[in-house]
C-alpha cells in the first residue's frame, strides 16, 4: 500500500520465509547463514539488527507486536503495531508457553519502540491497562481490508458461486475461525425458530464439534451450513449474497470481517461493547453476545424490515469509507515522517 501511494521511498520486507509473502526481488530480505535459518525466531528478535544496520534502514516497523533488540543502540528508529492483547485478557485460550512468549515480546516492544500504534481504541486501552503505557504515547490507526470486498459483484458472479458451492438463495452469514471466543453457537441457537439458514465460514476447531452436536440434537442439519476453503474473491462474493452478517464475538482487537461486510453493503449485527462499535459504526445493530433472544430478535427484525435493511446498507457503506486505503496510508506516512 505504501509502495503504491509513496513510491519515492524504499521499503524493505524482512521475513524468515517466502511462503505467504507477496514481495520478491531485492526488497525482500531473508536471513543469511545456517544459524539464522535454523533459528528464525532468534534472527527476528536479535540478529536481524545487524542486517538492518548493513542495509542502512532508518525506521523499523514491527507489524505484529514485536521489535528486535538493539535498534536504539544502532540509531534505528522504530514503530510497533499492537493488534490485540487477547493472550492477557483471556489467558485460558492460550498455552502457558505461548502466553509467556507473546507477553515478553509485546512488553519489550511497547517499552522500547519510538512509536506505538494500536489498531483500535480498545487495543489502546488494553496497552495502557496491562503495560502501564500512557495513552498519549499510543496512536490509533485502523486496518483496512482486501480490495475484493469493495468491488460490486454481478448477479452472474453470485449465481455462479451459489451453484458451485450449493448455497441457499437466502442466508445469514458468519465468517471467522470457529472457536468459543467467536461465539458461533449463539447464532445457531438464535436461528432455531427462524426460517433463513445460517452459513458459517471458517477454520474448524474442537468447538465446532459442540456446534455440530447441537445442530443434530435440534434437527437443524438443513438449516446450518459449515464450510471453509474459499478464495478471497469467492468469499467477497458470498458477503454480498448474504442477507445479514452476524458477528457476536466476545472480544477482538478490531474486527476486519465487520468492515468487509460494510463494504459489501450487507447489514451487520455485532457485539455492543469493546471494539465492535468502532468497526461497525452507528448504523450496525448491536446486541449482548450472551443473549440468544436479543440476537434472534435482531435477526428477525432486519430480515422483515426492508427499509431498515436499505438504510443499514447505505449508511454502513458511508461509514466504512474511513477505512479506505488512501485514508490509512496517509496516517502511516505522517507517522513515519515524525521519526525522520
Amino acid at each position: 500500500m505504501l509502495r503504491e501511494y509513496y513510491p519515492e521511498n524504499t521499503y524493505l520486507t524482512y521475513t524468515p520465509k517466502t511462503q505467504g509473502t507477496i514481495f520478491a526481488g531485492p526488497e525482500l530480505k531473508l536471513p543469511h547463514g545456517m544459524l539464522n535459518n535454523l533459528f528464525p525466531s532468534i534472527w527476528r528478535s536479535y540478529r536481524i539488527t545487524k542486517d538492518l544496520t548493513a542495509d542502512k534502514v532508518d525506521i523499523f516497523h514491527g507489524l505484529s507486536g514485536e521489535i528486535p533488540h538493539g535498534l536504539r543502540k544502532n540509531r534505528i528508529r522504530s514503530i510497533v503495531t499492537i493488534h490485540d492483547l487477547i493472550f492477557l485478557r483471556y489467558p485460558e485460550l492460550y498455552k502457558p508457553l505461548d502466553r509467556y512468549i507473546y507477553n515478553r515480546k509485546s512488553k519489550y516492544a511497547v517499552e522500547n519502540a519510538d512509536k506505538i500504534v494500536a489498531i483500535s481504541e480498545q487495543t489502546k486501552q488494553d496497552i495502557t491497562h496491562f503495560y502501564g503505557i500512557p495513552q498519549e504515547k499510543i496512536d490509533v490507526i485502523y486496518q483496512g481490508c482486501h480490495a475484493a470486498f469493495k468491488q460490486k459483484k454481478t448477479a452472474h458472479e453470485k449465481e455462479a458461486i451459489r451453484k458451485k458451492h450449493n448455497l441457499p438463495e437466502s442466508f445469514v452469514l458468519n465468517v471467522g475461525s470457529i472457536e468459543p471466543r467467536k461465539n458461533a453457537l449463539q447464532i445457531v441457537k438464535a436461528i432455531e425458530h427462524i426460517d433463513t439458514p445460517l452459513l458459517l465460514i471458517g477454520k474448524e476447531t474442537p468447538y465446532t464439534a459442540q456446534i455440530r452436536k447441537y445442530i443434530m440434537e435440534k434437527g437443524m442439519t438443513n438449516k446450518v451450513l459449515i464450510k471453509q476453503g474459499f478464495t478471497t474473491e469467492e468469499l467477497s462474493t458470498i458477503y454480498q449474497m448474504a442477507n445479514i452478517f452476524i458477528y457476536p464475538s466476545k472480544f477482538e482487537g478490531f474486527g476486519i470481517p465487520i468492515i468487509e461486510a460494510l463494504y459489501s453493503e450487507t447489514p451487520v449485527i455485532t457485539t455492543n461493547s469493546g471494539v465492535f462499535p468502532e468497526a461497525g459504526g452507528p448504523f450496525s445493530y448491536y446486541i449482548d453476545p450472551n443473549n440468544t433472544e436479543e440476537l434472534a430478535y435482531a435477526i428477525s427484525t432486519i430480515l422483515s424490515n426492508h427499509t431498515m435493511r436499505t438504510e443499514m446498507k447505505q449508511k454502513g457503506l458511508e461509514y466504512v469509507q474511513r477505512f479506505n486505503d488512501d485514508v490509512l496510508v496517509k496516517q502511516w506516512m505522517n507517522m513515519y515522517k515524525q521519526l525522520t
